[in-house]
């Protein structure tokens, strides 16, 4: 593959994402929420160039946190997103180890809900990555958990911002998110 810019690759992507991850209609949210489109990241998350393209997108977004030390998220959305980042982070030159968040404990053995700890740093700042953030509820938890583990927030990604509240409620809750698109920007783009 030939090499691209970052704003070539931002469009390369929104065009799989648009084809593969964005669904026009009626649709009931994780959330509760009823909405005229509904977001599978996954879909473009486990297409190579769509991994290929959000892990050189997340580690753009990264390149200026020298203080982030890994990167992780809340299964099951983020796993190819966290793999996705840190392979390319080795790449790259700059190796972000990964780590899964659980959705509740591992129900035996150490009982946790973070996997791949052994290659962490206690104490230090992480990044959290997420695929769509819509009202913000399942980062933030994903974000208490890992606190709880005694690893610091340094910084929240996701691929998508619907719009719909998530980042005025991440702000509220003393982050900022950081998006590789938000849903304005992603329909423009993809249909460039």
């Amino acid at each position: 593959m030939q090499t691209m810019s970052i704003e070539e690759m931002k469009v390369r992507l929104a065009k799989i994402l648009y084809e593969r991850s964005y669904k026009e209609g009626e649709f009931i949210l994780t959330s509760g929420r009823k909405s005229d489109f509904y977001f599978d990241g996954k879909q473009t998350a486990l297409h190579p160039e769509g991994a290929f393209l959000i892990g050189h997108l997340f580690n753009h977004m990264l390149k200026d946190h020298p203080e982030i030390t890994a990167v992780g998220g809340l299964t099951l959305g983020a796993d190819p997103l966290v793999s996705a980042t840190s392979v390319i982070s080795y790449q790259l030159g700059r190796p972000l180890p990964a780590f899964i968040v659980r959705k509740s404990p591992k129900g035996h053995g150490t009982n946790q809900y973070l996997e791949g700890i052994s290659n962490l740093q206690l104490g230090k700042p992480v990044a959290m990555l997420e695929d769509v953030v819509t009202t913000g509820g399942s980062l933030l938890t994903a974000c208490e958990r890992v606190k709880e583990a005694g690893y610091k927030i340094g910084m929240l990604c996701t691929v998508l911002d619907r719009e719909e509240g998530g980042n005025e409620a991440i702000k509220e809750a003393g982050y900022e998110l950081h998006s590789i698109f938000r849903r304005s920007e992603l329909l423009k783009l993809a249909r460039s």
